[in-house]
Parts: C-alpha cells; sequence; structure tokens
C-alpha cells in the first residue's frame, strides 16, 4: 500500500512509539533510572548552590550573607559527605576528599562567625566578615571540584 507523505513530514513506525516511550519511562535505552544517583547529584549540586548563594556579596558586609545560608551549607554538605562514604572507587575517594575539605572550611566559617558574634571584642565587623567569606570560598572551590568530577563521571558513564 503506498501513501502519499508531505515533503517534511516525520514519519515513525508503529513500533518505535512504545519503545521511546519505554526509554523515556526508564531513563534511555530500557535502564532505569538510579534513585542513589539522583539523590548523590541532588546533595552536591544543592551543597555548591547554597555555598554559592552564601559567597556571594560584598566580602566584608554582613547583610549580605545570612548566618541561617552558612547553617544550611554546612548541614547539606555534611549530608553530602556522608552520602560519599562507601564508594570504593578512585573517583569516589576524590569526592569524599572534596568534600572533607568543604566541611572543614564551613565548620571553620561557622565557628569564627560564632566567636565573632558571642566572644570577640569587635563583634562581627569587616575583618571577621571577610575570614568568614574567605573560609566558605575555600568550601565553594572545594564543591566546584567535586560538582566537575561528577559531571565528568556522568559523561563517562557507559551504559551497558
Amino acid at each position: 500500500m503506498d501513501v502519499d507523505v508531505p515533503q517534511g513530514a516525520v514519519v515513525v513506525s508503529v513500533g518505535v512509539l512504545p519503545r521511546m516511550a519505554r526509554a523515556a519511562r526508564d531513563g534511555g535505552e530500557g535502564k532505569a533510572m538510579s534513585l542513589e544517583k539522583v539523590v548523590f547529584g541532588f546533595f552536591i549540586l544543592l551543597a555548591a548552590t547554597l555555598n554559592f548563594g552564601f559567597f556571594i556579596g560584598d566580602i566584608a558586609d554582613p547583610t549580605h550573607h545570612n548566618v541561617y545560608e552558612l547553617f544550611a551549607a554546612v548541614v547539606v554538605n555534611l549530608v553530602a559527605t556522608v552520602l560519599k562514604f562507601g564508594d570504593r572507587t578512585q573517583i569516589g575517594a576524590v569526592h569524599l576528599a572534596t568534600s572533607l575539605v568543604a566541611d572543614l572550611q564551613l565548620i571553620a566559617a561557622a565557628v569564627v562567625w560564632a566567636y565573632a558574634v558571642s566572644s570577640a571584642p569587635a563583634g562581627l565587623d569587616a575583618h571577621a566578615m571577610a575570614s568568614i567569606v574567605s573560609l566558605s570560598g575555600g568550601a565553594l572551590f572545594a564543591n566546584v571540584v567535586s560538582v566537575v568530577l561528577l559531571v565528568i563521571e556522568t559523561v563517562s558513564f557507559q551504559r551497558r
């Protein structure tokens, strides 16, 4: 049976549509999406974005940096660190190292903030805030390295 098809029309075989629907549902090529990888990626990206949000602004102006955002960055980075335990690969070890560096930097920033607010003679002044934001910047760099590793790992992943 011959059918006239207008020029530029897309012709799809009847058997292709169910395969395309299955692939879209399963995450591509018949494989199911890994919830563990989604959660892992989510926390890595959330840690980086929270840290970035805290870091942005005038380095010495406390009104540009929210203490609750720093707290959220610390908590999410700690959760991301826990998720990285157990991966015995080389890239997993580097992921863990970057997360530990970010945790250390953010916890140090929180300690400096707490000291400045509660015990420092000058209080939360420009000097203390610059130290806090600088520590957060170090953690942000570690988070960016972790995100880059995640992207490299994802791009180099081959489906079997």
